[in-house]
């Protein structure tokens, strides 16, 4: 007997097989959820909606999970098996807390707003140690000389050239900031060769770094708490900027000073030795990245990291290696949960910071 029903009418068997494949039991929990507008704004609510909202503001929110990890680690008791670190002598490097936090930077953030975010977490005591870029470095104390200016992406190189302005990306730097650099840092300098060939000094990066700091005397830079709270700042590139450029025409005028990276490296590692745990939030990539990363390894791998940066890994780069590729070096240890936001972190940095850092410091400070 013929079937009452026609082929053109029905979907081919094959075809149906292949959409409508059976769902087997899988363990996602966590149902995609926006921010319910109806309760108002909440800006607290609206930030903590993001784990559920997908993309990268899921990565945002597991980056605020990942620092809190590092902040309840860090108010932990240090086990008595490794003690108080009463041997050692080196202030800067002193085990501190029950978990070490290593705070990574490129040069854009000290030029852009986010210096002042990073001023917080240092005046307040809230990292542990600072890696950073010659720029990283250089921008904070130009900035107590002299103001950077916002612009705007498409000036024009060559007219600003002819104005004696210089762009980093959307900020302007007037050339008379460096001028003014130069006429603070060259004494400076000068006494740095004075205190080698009279007392010995061996000056290393952080060294230079905590001189400048102590001698800027100005609340508003970063390495002036980072000097007064015995936070060590290395910057194994110092030469890689103005500050390299001071250098390179105070090799003229009074010749002879050293600078010591290894003595550095061997501080830093010795830090990441000594945590008791070890979390790195790094914003960008390059050197301050592998730099943090590779101390670290001397411990087998930070048991906390979070990188912010928009590099790819395709090309094989360290800047956009994803936090898994650090696992296999050794880097951060085989069960960490670490986070890496594709971002702009002049964008997510100070959220992060309010969800995380000053949530942490303002509960804890008296009223």
């Amino acid at each position: 007997m013929a079937s009452n029903v026609n082929e053109r009418d029905t979907a081919p068997q094959k075809a149906s097989d292949a959409v409508f494949v059976p769902t087997q039991e899988h363990g996602f929990k966590n149902k995609v959820q926006g921010y319910d507008w109806s309760q108002g704004l909440d800006y607290g609510k609206l930030i903590g909606s993001y784990i559920t909202t997908g993309f990268q503001a899921t990565t945002f929110g597991l980056a605020v999970n990942e620092v809190n990890k590092m902040l309840a680690k860090r108010i932990e008791p240090i086990p008595e098996s490794l003690g108080l670190d009463e041997f050692e002598e080196d202030l800067f490097i002193k085990r501190k807390s029950n978990c070490t936090i290593f705070l990574g930077y490129t040069s854009n953030m000290c030029s852009s707003g986010i210096r002042d975010t990073i001023k917080f977490l240092v005046q307040n005591k809230l990292v542990d140690c600072i890696v950073t870029t010659a720029g990283g470095v250089e921008e904070d104390f130009i900035k107590c000389l002299a103001p950077t200016f916002v612009g705007n992406f498409e000036l024009k190189g060559s007219t600003l050239r002819e104005s004696g302005i210089n762009r980093i990306g959307n900020l302007v730097i007037p050339n008379d900031n460096y001028c003014k650099f130069e006429d603070w840092v060259m004494p400076l300098l000068d006494e740095m060769v004075a205190e080698q060939k009279e007392k010995g000094t061996k000056w290393t990066p952080s060294k230079i770094i905590e001189k400048l700091g102590r001698a800027i005397n100005n609340p508003e830079s970063v390495y002036y708490w980072a000097a007064i709270n015995n936070i060590p700042v290395f910057s194994p590139a110092l030469t890689d900027g103005s500050l390299g450029d001071m250098m390179y025409f105070h090799s003229y005028k009074n010749p002879g000073l050293v600078v010591d990276i290894l003595e550095d490296l061997k501080r830093l590692n010795t830090m990441a030795v000594k945590a008791s745990n070890s979390g790195m939030v790094i914003l960008g990539g390059g050197l301050i990245k592998h730099h943090i990363c590779n101390a670290n390894l001397m411990r087998n791998g930070a048991d906390f990291a979070v990188f912010i940066n928009t590099a790819c890994d395709f090309d094989g780069s360290d800047s956009g290696a994803k936090p898994d590729e650090a696992v296999s070096w050794g880097k951060i240890k085989k069960d960490a949960t670490p986070v890496k936001v594709c971002a702009d972190a002049s964008l997510v940095f100070p959220i992060l910071v309010a969800e995380t850092f000053a949530k942490h410091h303002f509960s804890s400070t008296p009223k």
